[in-house]
């Protein structure tokens, strides 16, 4: 009640402007601007939206940190070769990384906080260190792989489709 009284005191506070001396002015090249008001509840209303956009970092700094910490937690355990359930971490970082796109999407404003940008630089890069252990394993698996294949290969051959050197070894 006392914000709409103080408006109304400023409101009236206010010069009234002739409409008529106005146009004649602007006819003769010396136009008035406009005034503004001031805005009383402004800084409360300002105070809500910085409010809820600290909400909204918060939120957004929060899906960026728990994506970290599975990439975090795969990427450890693979380096230090503990056994691992590839997917329940396939899982829960698509669950993670899901939930991290739809927030970007939906704070696109967002993108320009220092703090952010700082968070998402440092995913990227834990996110390609992941890759590149990953990348490593996978390497590793298809070698192992090629090795049994040709093993399994050798054993069953009896050696009637081979020529005569690849039986005395040469």
């Amino acid at each position: 009640m006392q914000a709409q009284e103080g408006a109304a005191a400023l409101v009236m506070e206010q010069p009234v402007v002739d409409r008529e001396a106005m146009t004649t002015a602007a006819v003769s090249g010396d136009a008035m601007l406009p005034v503004l008001l001031p805005n009383v509840g402004g800084e409360v209303a300002n105070d809500g939206a910085d409010a809820a956009r600290s909400d909204e970092v918060r939120g957004l700094l929060a899906a960026i940190r728990r994506l970290e910490g599975i990439v975090e937690e795969e990427t450890a355990a693979l380096a230090t070769g503990k056994k691992i359930d590839f997917d329940e971490f396939s899982a829960r970082k698509s669950r993670s990384m899901l939930e991290f796109v739809r927030l970007m999407r939906a704070r696109m404003h967002l993108g320009g906080e220092v703090e952010i940008t700082e968070e998402v630089q440092r995913l990227r890069e834990k996110l390609e260190r992941n890759r590149s252990i990953l990348e490593m394993h996978y390497d590793a698996v298809r070698e192992v792989a090629s090795i049994i294949v040709k093993a399994i290969k050798d054993a069953e051959s009896d050696g009637t489709y081979t020529g005569r050197a690849a039986q005395d070894g040469k």
